[in-house]
């Protein structure tokens, strides 16, 4: 028997994986997404979607990209996994996201590929957009520049692509690196962290689409789970998949507030919401950085694309 079993859940309803079916419409959440519908719909450019870790940036990016209707738009999501990334590996990503055949390694051919393949786009009365998670990684002034320099691609009723960064807030810096693209941000939009009903409501959510007849937490244990994650929902999905697993160790039915502070402490969230400090997380997986200034380690792009390749099936 799994804590599954025990509190009759059909599945796992706090995984940390970006599960489209567990997408929570908080109510920033929605005003996000209606938003950055917005912007591409109306081709505006450049839209910016920044958060802090664990907020749901890669959900939200997700749920975009499903919801973006096919007979409408060519739409891609790209994730940026490094931040030694080039900008000549960068157009050709983004090129073979919309559809260009056997990409051309000379830029200017490539550009004139890309720009072929967005005209077609346009006539066949899409939108052509590409969604950037983890665009904070995006951190050298070549590739703002590509960006913006992709911009400049348009007929003369619109521009023939747009992009949504998702990121954290180095994004903003990193925008700063070319002042004429960060003039061009038509739409930027910042997620905070879940108010204390939202959190109440965002685990309620989960246990329901998980199967959960009722809700194994007490009013008092949601109070104290919200007060650990700061309203961070990657942080509320840690603590409540360890809570669970805890109540069915110790076979109770109703988790209550001592059980969470346990977990908490375990995880070395406990007092938490008391100190005026960014949430720890869970160590993310890196690769390594510059060793010295203006050094970038080489990474192999050809092993980039066929993780990158992988994530699509």
């Amino acid at each position: 028997m799994t804590y599954l079993d025990y509190y009759e859940l059909a599945q796992e309803p706090f995984s940390n994986a970006p599960v489209s079916r567990f997408y929570f419409g908080s109510a920033q959440h929605a005003q996000a997404l209606l938003r950055l519908t917005h912007a591409v719909s109306n081709m505006k450019g450049l839209a910016v979607l920044v958060g802090e870790i664990g907020a749901g940036k890669t959900t939200l990016a997700r749920r975009m990209l499903d919801s973006l209707p096919e007979e409408e738009y060519e739409a891609a999501l790209l994730v940026i996994i490094h931040s030694g990334i080039t900008a000549s590996w960068l157009l050709r990503r983004i090129a073979l996201q919309l559809g260009v055949e056997a990409p051309a390694e000379e830029k200017l051919a490539l550009l004139s590929q890309l720009y072929q393949r967005l005209v077609k786009i346009y006539e066949q009365g899409k939108k052509a957009v590409v969604l950037i998670d983890e665009a904070q990684m995006l951190a050298s002034r070549e590739i703002m520049e590509e960006f913006r320099g992709l911009l400049n691609l348009e007929v003369p009723e619109r521009k023939l692509l747009s992009f949504v960064f998702f990121g954290l807030p180095e994004i903003e810096a990193n925008l700063r690196l070319d002042p004429p693209l960060a003039q061009r941000v038509a739409l930027k939009y910042r997620l905070e962290p879940l108010k204390a009903e939202d959190t109440e409501a965002y685990i309620r959510h989960r246990l329901r689409l998980a199967g959960a007849k009722a809700v194994p937490f007490t009013t008092a244990a949601l109070a104290r789970i919200h007060a650990h994650a700061r309203g961070t929902p990657r942080l509320i999905n840690t603590i409540c998949d360890n809570a669970l697993f805890e109540g069915f160790v110790a076979r109770t039915r109703d988790i209550d507030e001592r059980a969470v502070d346990r977990v908490a402490r375990d995880l070395g969230l406990e007092g938490l919401e008391e100190e005026a400090v960014a949430p720890p997380i869970v160590p993310e997986v890196r690769l390594p950085e510059p060793t010295r200034a203006g050094h970038r380690p080489r990474i192999d792009l050809s092993d980039l694309d066929r993780y990158l390749e992988s994530l699509t099936k």
